[in-house]
């Protein structure tokens, strides 16, 4: 990690792009200067990590996204580019929204925009060997944890509303979230 973290470094005279695949799309917390569809492989978007701050407790943890590594994987979602003026404080802010629990790894990722542009991008992914790493969950278990939790930001179930309407708004729906929300929607009696 400590690798990245140099990187990013290195590039705040210049800015830097920043990956978002779930919440960062529909609130990314800072200003961007450029916005672009863009896809990155070898990783998956899924409901892995369980969520003891944002959108759970330690006693009702809830589910939130991240990149899982996944061989032949493919995530579609928004590059932002951050321009320098903002570069550090963005960083900054960044780290204390996403590293709150070491569970996401601040990784550099080759990024392929929709425009043909490849970019060198942060993207946080999952730690697999982190307490908070849950593996592959059935989606009848993620929609049971969903419905029932809530964190420091609100009910778990408004992170995959947001986040599914958002997708399908862009052009990206995501079948299997589309799908969760639905079966999410039932248990609430929406």
């Amino acid at each position: 990690m400590a690798e990245d973290h140099e990187d990013a470094r290195g590039d705040m005279a210049r800015g830097f792009w920043v990956f978002g695949y779930g919440s960062l799309i529909w609130n990314p917390g800072f200003e961007p200067v450029e916005r672009v569809p863009a896809t990155l492989s070898g990783f998956a978007r899924s409901f892995c990590m369980w969520s003891i701050h944002h959108r759970g407790t330690p006693d009702l943890p809830g589910l939130v996204l991240a990149l899982d590594a996944a061989e032949g994987g493919r995530c579609r979602g928004i590059a932002f580019r951050v321009g320098p003026e903002r570069a550090a404080a963005t960083l900054a802010e960044l780290r204390e929204r996403e590293l709150v629990s070491s569970a996401y790894l601040e990784r550099r990722v080759p990024l392929a925009l929709d425009d043909g542009r490849v970019v060198p991008a942060l993207a946080y992914v999952v730690d697999p060997a982190h307490v908070q790493y849950t593996g592959p969950l059935s989606l009848e278990r993620q929609a049971e944890v969903i419905a029932a939790a809530t964190g420091g930001r609100g009910p778990n179930a408004d992170y995959l509303f947001n986040t599914a309407s958002h997708l399908a708004e862009i052009g990206m729906e995501d079948a299997e979230l589309t799908e969760l929300a639905a079966r999410v929607r039932t248990r609430l009696g929406l």
